[in-house]
Parts: structure tokens; C-alpha cells; sequence
């Protein structure tokens, strides 16, 4: 009898903000072990390890840099290495970055480490996992896009760009996986109270949402756990939209 394999879920940047609210509802909704990756705020990332397990969960902390190609595939090798009876079957590309200005005065490290944040970090993931959620026949990848990735923001060139070149990615890699079981979709949050959108002006920024307020993590994350479940199985390809009706 072909033995059962325990099944995880990765989230890139999952120590804070709307990546931690998605650990915390995979953990209630799911029955996935969590690989919850940070970059360099362990404190953070363990916090959000001990709230994933008081609502029942289990996780694991990974450490790498989605950006270092070597660094990600190294560890997540590893990872396999060392947990022959696992599989890997969610993959969320939460991790990414803000270096917000003006284009002309933006400089080459302002837009590079952004874009490789959001888009490169996407492509060292997913491509260190790909083959074995194709091997496996069965995966759901899931990108945090953004607002600014659709209709683009004013200040956020580089981060419209990146989120953009994702959502492209997403719709692709969408049509090359499905036949294997694997949906890849894209969820686009607007103005969410994060440490992200904490510099921002909240009283006049919400006069622009139809809803009249910034949204929660939560309600971001409860949208990330139903693609990742598999109530969502014929639904793949798509960006799905979480802003308060600012853009549609």
C-alpha cells in the first residue's frame, strides 16, 4: 500500500503582516504543516509559529532570501532531504517589498531590489518547486499580487512593475501546469492595515474606497486559504481582486 505523505504549505515572508494572517487561516482551515519562511526577523517569525500552533497547527520555520537563487534552492533541497515522507503541495508568494518615489529620482538599487523581491523571488521559488508539484499532480500556487499591478500607482513604478510582471506570470504558468492538477492564481489586495501601509495617510487615502476603509489581513487571507484549498480546483489563471471596489 503506497504510504500516506505529510502534506505542507510554504509561505514566502510569512513572519508579519498579511503573510502571517495567512499562516495563522491555513492553519485553521487547512490541514497543512506550515513552512513559514522569513528573511531575517526570526523573533517575528516565531511569533507567528506560536500562533499558528494555538489554533491547532503545526509549522516549521525556514530561513532564506527569496531573491538568492542558490540560498532558496539549497534550502529547500535540503528540506526535502530531510523530510523524505513530505510534500510540498502549496506554495504562497507572499514576500515582497516597498522602496517607494518618484521614477526620476529612483535609483538602480530602488528598483532592482524590488523587482527582485516580488518577481525574481517568485520565479526561485516556484521554479525550485515546480517539478515535484507536476511529479506530485496536485498543487496550488498562490501570488500575492497588488492594486498597483493592475492599474498602476503613482510612486510605485518599481512596484507596479514587479506585481505586473507576476500577475503575467501567473496567467502563463497557469496554462502550462493544469493538466497536471497544479492551479496558479493571483490574489491583489488594495490599501490593508499592515506595518506596510502604516506611513500612510489613512483618513485621506480611505476617502478614494468606495468602502471607506482600509481592509484587514484577515480578510485577505481568508480569499488565499480558499485557493488553496480544494474547493478551488477549477479555478486557476485568475487575479482576484481584494480592495474595497477602488479598482475592478
Amino acid at each position: 500500500m503506497k504510504e500516506e505523505k505529510r502534506k505542507y504549505a510554504l509561505i514566502t515572508g510569512g513572519s508579519r503582516g498579511i503573510g502571517r494572517a495567512i499562516c495563522i487561516q491555513l492553519a485553521k482551515d487547512l490541514n497543512y504543516s506550515l513552512l513559514i519562511n522569513y528573511r531575517e526577523n526570526k523573533e517575528a517569525a516565531e511569533e507567528t509559529l506560536k500562533m499558528v500552533i494555538a489554533e491547532g497547527g503545526t509549522g516549521t520555520l525556514l530561513q532564506f532570501n527569496v531573491t538568492d537563487t542558490e540560498n532558496v534552492k539549497s534550502t529547500l533541497d535540503n528540506w526535502h532531504e530531510n523530510n523524505k515522507d513530505g510534500v510540498i503541495e502549496v506554495v504562497v508568494n507572499n514576500a515582497g517589498i516597498t522602496k517607494d518615489g518618484l521614477f526620476m529620482w529612483m535609483s538602480p538599487e530602488d528598483w532592482s531590489s524590488v523587482i527582485n523581491t516580488s518577481l525574481n523571488g517568485f520565479y526561485n521559488v516556484t521554479n525550485a518547486l515546480i517539478q515535484k508539484l507536476l511529479v506530485n499532480k496536485y498543487g496550488r500556487i498562490i501570488n500575492m499580487v497588488s492594486v498597483s499591478g493592475l492599474k498602476g500607482i503613482s510612486g510605485q513604478i518599481n512596484y507596479s512593475a514587479a506585481k505586473s510582471g507576476v500577475i503575467g506570470a501567473t496567467k502563463a504558468l497557469a496554462q502550462e501546469v493544469a493538466k497536471r492538477n497544479v492551479t496558479v492564481n493571483a490574489v491583489a489586495p488594495g490599501f490593508i492595515a499592515t506595518d506596510m501601509t502604516s506611513e500612510l495617510d489613512e483618513s485621506e487615502l480611505k476617502k478614494m474606497i468606495p468602502l471607506n476603509r482600509f481592509g484587514k489581513a484577515e480578510e485577505v487571507a481568508h480569499v488565499v486559504s480558499f485557493l488553496a484549498s480544494d474547493k478551488a480546483s477549477y479555478i486557476t489563471g485568475e487575479v482576484i481582486n481584494i480592495n474595497g471596489g477602488i479598482y475592478s
